[in-house]
């Protein structure tokens, strides 16, 4: 599945500059020009980083990363900005960046930079077990047997690829593009009514109210999300 990266920066040329030099590199980059975009942007969608200038609009970049580390620790954040005194670099990364990278800057350092900060917390971050279970509902990846609201049942392939795709993002928001990478690798082009019919196929086996669904969401227009009410247990 090819990296997500949120792209925070003003300036239009070096927003399309960056942009287009991280997608020939092959990662997935999604962009905002302000704090308040990018912000939103997070909270619905999966990044495996974010690139962020500090002098942005609405919003500034330090307070966007504050904010962001008030709920998610995890998600490497770069600075790239023109503010470049020591002082500056300090509050960068008291505010919780990992790295900070003045303006001018060699791409070929920041790509170095990126792919070492992705490679560290991929490898931190540990993926869900072959065993997982939500509410009353359980799930073996490894066998796809399951257990939901009707009794015990055999998944798919491709419905324990997807139904682990959403667990491992619980809480956030997996868009199509991911989806395609992650579950059918580009073997097809799945409609975004076929997906559509898997959550519902979810919610028929897991759900007590498929009307009003507490685990499988779709967000229209940005993606599928995985949820579980906050006094369960995972």
């Amino acid at each position: 599945m090819a990296q997500r990266i949120l792209l925070v920066e003003d300036e239009e040329s070096i927003l399309t500059a960056l942009k287009m030099n991280l997608e020939f590199e092959d990662f997935e980059v999604v962009t905002a020009m302000d704090g308040k975009t990018a912000l939103d942007l997070f909270k619905n969608q999966y990044f495996n980083l974010v690139l962020l200038d500090i002098m942005i609009p609405v919003i500034s970049g330090l307070d966007v990363c504050e904010q962001i580390r008030l709920t998610n620790t995890d998600t490497p954040i770069i600075f790239l900005t023109a503010k470049d005194t020591q002082p500056d670099k300090i509050l960068g990364l008291k505010r919780g960046a990992d790295d900070y990278l003045t303006k001018p800057f060699s791409f070929e350092e920041l790509l170095l930079r990126i792919r070492n900060l992705i490679k560290r917390t991929s490898t931190v971050q540990s993926e869900i077990s072959d065993y997982y279970s939500f509410g009353e509902n359980e799930v073996n990846f490894r066998t796809f047997e399951a257990k939901g609201v009707n009794g015990d049942f055999e998944l798919t392939l491709k419905e324990a690829m997807l139904i682990k795709l959403l667990i491992e993002r619980k809480g956030q928001v997996v868009s199509r593009q991911q989806i395609l990478q992650a579950v059918w690798g580009y073997e097809v082009y799945p409609s975004t009514r076929t997906i559509d019919n898997f959550i519902l196929s979810f919610r028929k086996y897991f759900e007590k109210d498929q009307k009003n669904p507490e685990y499988f969401h779709s967000i229209r227009g940005v993606g599928y999300k995985f949820s579980e009410p906050i006094n369960q247990n995972a």
